[in-house]
């Protein structure tokens, strides 16, 4: 039986971020009858997997292609998550800024020039806004600027930043280098491997 999906809406216009966001709650949960109304409702996903990239750009859309991945693959049957969000937030803005403080933990994924090889996975355990690194020019704000905004609003939640290496920005180009495309099942499978196996409650 395949677990339930709530698909968001999100803006879909050219040039505008896109925030298109999936939860998927685990196969186990969905076949439970309801609880008794003496009970506390079951706690909502509190794991965040928020994509960030310009489709339009090449190699730098990968962390949106990643998540796009994923999605399909849960579409068709790949193994549940659990309790978790996926986010495509586009080209990044202020407005993935509720994300950080609505979630803990958020697994972040995106390219970086880093001069090491095209398609080179790399996970990140930042603490402080200069631990990011530096916002490519196709990202409207750079995942440095979204974390420093969401320090002077309450803090960080638990952020792991999984990062693909790539060595140019090719505009009006939507495919991915063979390199890039290569490394995507090598970011679900890390992707799976940090998500929390049971429910995941935010810090208040």
């Amino acid at each position: 039986m395949k677990s339930p999906r709530e698909v968001g809406t999100g803006d879909w216009g050219l040039g505008a971020p896109n925030t298109h966001a999936i939860t998927h709650a685990t196969a186990a949960t969905s076949r439970r009858p309801p609880a008794p109304s003496a009970q506390p409702p079951a706690p909502s996903p509190r794991c965040l997997v928020l994509g960030i990239g310009n489709l339009l750009m090449g190699d730098e859309g990968v962390g949106v292609h990643a998540v796009r991945r994923l999605e399909r693959d849960l579409a068709a049957g790949a193994p549940d998550l659990g309790p978790v969000t996926i986010v495509d937030g586009g080209t990044g803005g202020f407005h993935l800024l509720e994300y950080l403080t609505d979630y803990d933990p958020v697994i972040l994924i995106d390219a970086t020039m880093d001069g090491r090889a095209p398609g080179t996975v790399t996970l990140l355990e930042p603490k402080y806004a200069s631990d990011f690194p530096r916002a490519l020019t196709a990202h409207d704000i750079g995942l440095r600027d979204l974390v420093e905004s969401a320090m002077l609003t309450g803090g960080l939640p638990s952020i792991r930043l999984l990062t693909v290496s790539i060595d140019a920005i090719q505009a009006m180009q939507t495919r991915l280098s063979a390199a890039v495309e290569a490394a995507i099942p090598e970011v679900i499978a890390r992707v799976r491997a940090l998500v929390p196996r049971s429910p995941v409650h935010a810090t208040v």
